[in-house]
């Protein structure tokens, strides 16, 4: 899955369900998270997921950085993944939402980054709210 088709994908799925006011925000999201996933993991393979409840998009995408073992190594590559994320990280506070990485749970390790965008604070970001 590259950048580009995760943002394409993102955009049919928002419209196919009604949610297309929330596109700019969402798809913005998507790109910053898909970006750091190819910038950090060893292979192209990364899992993105849509998730729509309670009014507010989650959006989570895991890609195949293992997580470190080596408390200033862990320290170190989340502060680099920190900076990268900065852009999503700014697009997060201004729709409300909350974004964040960790240890993917999942079988075959990895690292799993998450942002929730309220459908509301989307709306904002589109200037429509």
């Amino acid at each position: 899955m590259s950048s580009r088709v995760a943002r394409a994908a993102t955009r049919v799925a928002l419209q196919a369900h009604g949610l297309g006011d929330m596109t700019d925000a969402v798809v913005q999201v998507v790109g910053e998270l898909a970006a750091c996933a190819y910038r950090f993991t060893p292979d192209d393979d990364a899992y993105l997921s849509l998730r729509f409840r309670d009014g507010a998009l989650r959006v989570i995408l895991y890609d195949g950085h293992p997580r470190h073992s080596h408390p200033r190594v862990v320290a170190a590559c989340d502060a680099r993944r920190r900076a990268a994320l900065r852009v999503l990280g700014c697009v997060v506070r201004a729709c409300e939402g909350e974004w964040g990485f960790g240890e993917a749970r999942e079988p075959g390790g990895g690292t799993r980054m998450w942002a929730v965008v309220p459908w509301r604070g989307a709306r904002g970001y589109l200037g429509v709210g």
